[in-house]
């Protein structure tokens, strides 16, 4: 647990005794309510999360379906205007 051998436990455990004495239950019981807390807090985000991204890829999916699709004939057609220059060819003067 967190790397920490036997000796360094029963150290941190004689401190917070050393520390909190008889209060050592209701320290421990507030620390872990607020972790759970924090928890919470953080699943909750995640979710916020999970649920924009869901929305974002069904936003993408539904701008894909909107686009007009391309024919084959429409390929054809770009092809022939990319083969085609697109300024006038230059002549040098005489």
């Amino acid at each position: 647990m967190f790397g920490l051998g036997p000796f360094e436990m029963v150290v941190i455990g004689v401190i917070a005794v050393l520390l909190f004495g008889g209060n050592l239950p209701e320290v421990a019981r507030k620390l872990g309510g607020s972790y759970r807390e924090l928890r919470r807090s953080l699943n909750d985000v995640q979710q916020q999360f999970r649920v924009a991204e869901f929305e974002a890829k069904k936003a993408l999916d539904v701008t894909k379906l909107d686009e007009p699709k391309k024919s084959a004939s429409d390929d054809d057609q770009d092809d022939e205007d990319s083969s085609k220059p697109s300024a006038p060819k230059f002549t040098p003067p005489s």
